[in-house]
This record gives structure tokens, sequence and C-alpha cells, in this order.
């Protein structure tokens, strides 16, 4: 199965039902009144962290996600049936964010965990609501508020406890093929890995932990180049770094000169990362020329003024296997103590499910605009057309009080300020409604 770590979907809630208008006419029931039931509830999109799951595969081909509408009132004050909510499974470490926004909208990492992304609309309203002394046999009722719609940008992550980070061909899989259970593949050229591979290391003290072997960063991976963001998002999860550096110089490449490569990209897209619990790992210390580069390396990571913590340095030979199983305990000692990634997120960065609510003045947000190519007043909003399409349009009552509520918003102030007059055409937004305006 591919490894799909970024989708775009669509989601759309259900829409409510409708309410209707109806009258109780009963034997000995004297001026029965309106018994118009209300419309059920549509169903919602819901999002459930699976951690049966690996990838965002599901989403490369399905990328739009509907659900049920709610069923329309009856007669005897009977409120019509309420849609079931529609649940999307993904799997742990996917983040959502409104494509449109940009607004993180969860961060889902616990499996069960679940995220509301689009609410059904609620049921309209039966003519049983509307009674009063004044009009107590009303012909009104609400057609159902429309669902939530919203385009969303879905980003996974790895969840691992060790990420293992370095230029291609660095031993990377290698080190992770011969310390954990996983099999990812090896070969002698770059870019081996495309994806990330995850293993779970067991040592003999019973301590265990997931490690990630994470695909080869390159210079200028941090804007994109190479596999860039590819590689740089899932290592944000990651509690402790293991920095892999090849020590053989059988490319003719500096040690040296590729950790601070390494360590410029990292810093440069999150700079978060360079306080997190670190081993510098020399690896194919096997090879005849290691030892020397490795004594190299060393007096040049200790004339370092540049860092803010001296790196351990840990070297490992993973076709020999020496020096793998101290670097595992000593990982493993590291992530006894290590915070969680989430801990090095800014206040503003931290995704939090409590919200403060703040009171605003009733803002009423539409527009008014004169079409030269129809000859007619457009009025546009979010506000005004969700009260439209809950308007009952083939009762009087209900297109009236529509009307009120458009006075009510400061529609009709609007129209004459803009020079709207006595007879004008006026269309709701991109409806085929049209009513004559009234000074």
């Amino acid at each position: 199965m591919a490894f799909v770590d970024q989708a775009e979907i669509e989601v759309k809630a259900g829409k409510g039902g409708d309410g209707i208008v109806s009258f109780r006419h009963e034997k000995f029931v004297a001026m029965g009144g309106p018994f118009g039931g209300d419309g059920g509830r549509g169903g919602s999109i819901i999002f459930k962290v699976d951690e049966g799951l690996r990838t965002l595969m599901d989403f490369r081909y399905n990328r739009h996600f509907k659900a049920q509408p709610g069923g329309n009132g009856g007669t005897k004050g009977m409120t019509g049936a309420s849609s079931e909510d529609r649940y999307i499974k993904v799997p742990q470490g996917t983040t959502v964010k409104d494509a449109d926004t940009g607004e993180v909208l969860g961060d889902l990492l616990e499996n069960g965990q679940e995220l509301l992304v689009a609410q059904g609309g609620r049921g309209g309203r039966g003519n049983i609501h509307f009674a009063t002394s004044a009009n107590p046999a009303p012909e009104l009722s609400e057609n159902g508020e429309p669902g939530i719609i919203r385009n969303l940008k879905l980003e996974l992550k790895v969840l691992a406890d060790v990420g293992l980070v370095g230029f291609p061909s660095a031993g990377k899989s290698t080190l992770l093929s011969v310390v954990s259970n996983a099999k990812p593949k090896v070969a002698a050229y770059h870019f081996t890995t495309l994806s990330p591979n995850i293993g779970m290391v067991r040592l003999d003290d019973e301590r265990d932990f997931v490690m990630a072997d994470l695909p080869g960063l390159i210079e200028g991976a941090s804007q994109g180049i190479g596999l860039g963001f590819q590689f740089l998002r899932h290592v944000e999860r990651t509690k402790v770094v293991l920095h892999l550096v090849d020590m053989s110089g059988i490319e003719g490449t500096d040690p040296y000169t590729q950790y601070r490569k390494i360590l410029d990209e990292l810093q440069q897209y999150d700079e978060t990362i360079l306080d997190r619990p670190q081993i510098v790992v020399p690896t194919k210390m096997d090879m005849p020329d290691s030892d020397e580069n490795l004594a190299k390396f060393r007096k040049e990571i200790a004339a370092e003024s540049g860092l803010p913590v001296q790196p351990m340095i840990v070297p490992i030979s993973a076709l020999t296997r020496d020096g793998t199983q101290e670097l595992m305990r000593l990982t493993a000692d590291m992530l006894a103590t290590a915070p969680a990634p989430e801990s090095y997120r800014t206040v503003d960065e931290t995704i939090t499910s409590e919200k403060t609510y703040d009171f605003k003045p009733e803002n009423h947000d539409f527009t008014v605009v004169w079409s030269e190519e129809s000859e007619q007043w457009i009025i546009g909003g979010s506000e005004v057309e969700k009260l439209f399409l809950m308007t009952n349009i083939q009762r009087d009552a209900t297109i009236m009080r529509f009307g009120r509520q458009l006075r009510h918003m400061g529609v009709d102030d609007a129209l004459r300020k803009a020079g709207a007059k006595d007879g004008d055409d006026v269309r709701i937004s991109d409806s085929d409604f049209v009513f004559e305006f009234s000074d």
C-alpha cells in the first residue's frame, strides 16, 4: 500500500428536516389548533481515530463525504427522524485543518478520539411553535437548517518516540532493520526510503519504544527541495532525535559539513526540534577511514560554539552491530525523561479544545450590490442565504416572516442607502427568488 500523508477532502453535513404546517381536526376537540411537527436533525461528519490505519490512502480517491438529511416533521406534532452521524476513520497522528482559512480544527492522537468537523443542520420548526394569542392558527413553518460544508486538509505525522534523521544513505534503514522488527528497503543508492518506516524496539530489560526511519534529508528541504516537507513534517512528533552521520567518506563528503546542514534545515523548519534530546550517531564505523574521520569530527564538534548543548556522540556499525545495543539503551534512558513534543509549542501554537467566548454586539454581515446585467439589486451574505434556505417560499406567511427578518437585519435601510427605489427588483444571492422593493 502506498504511503499517503496528505489529502484534501470536502465534507457536507446533512440538512435538517423541514417543519410542516398541520392542524388538529378531531371530534370533540374544539378549535384543535396547529399540530405540525419539527424536522429531524441532519447527520454530522465526525472523524474517529483507528489505530489500525497507517496512511491517508482512503482519501486519495474518495474526496467527498456527505451525511444524510433529517426527516421532515409529521402531523400530530411528530418530529421527523434525526439522521445518524457519519463517522470517518483516520490514522493516529492526523492533523485536521480548514483548507480555506488555515485554521487547525484538531490534532487526533489517541485511538478512538473523535473530532466533529461538520455540524448537521437542526430541524425546522413546525407551525405548532408559532401559535400566539394574536395568531392562534399560524400557517408558519421553517425549512431545515443547511448542514455545514467544509473543505479540509488532512496531514499525517507519524507517531514515533524516536526519529532517525540524516542525509540519504547515512544508514538509517539499516539501523532500523537491525534493532527492531521493521523490514525497510535497504539499498546502495540515495532515497531508498521514500516514506517513513516504523519499527518497535524491545530491549533486554523489557523497555520498548517506537522508532521511525524518516526519508533522507538534503540541503534546502525546509524550502521543499527533495522530499522536503514530506520528511520534516514527521519529525515534529518525535521525543528523541538520532542524527546519523556517515563516517565512511566514500562519496567524498565531509561528515561535519553534512551534520551542520541537517541542523540548519531542522532549525529553519522548526527551531524547537533542536531543543529536543538528541544523540549524534556516526555510522559505518567498519569502513577503513571511519576512525580517522570520527576523530576529526569530534574535534570539530568540540570547537563548535553555535550549539546550545554539546551533543552525545555514540558511534556504531549497523553491519557488525557494534555499538547498536548501547545506543538503544541510551535512547531509552533519554525517552524516560524527554518531554512530550507538544510542550515545545508556544502558547499561540498549542492546539486546545477549550474555547473562550466574548460578548460581541449584534452585527449582521450582508452585501447589497446593483447588477447592471440583470438590473436588479442582489442581497448576499451567509446569514441572508441561511435564512432564505430555511424559509418555505410556498406559503405567504413564511415569506412575510422572511421579509420581517430582513428588515430587522437592516437590509431595507441598506437598500435605501444604496439608492433603491420603489418597484426595484431585489434578488437573494444566486437564487431565483425575486421580490419588489417597497419604500
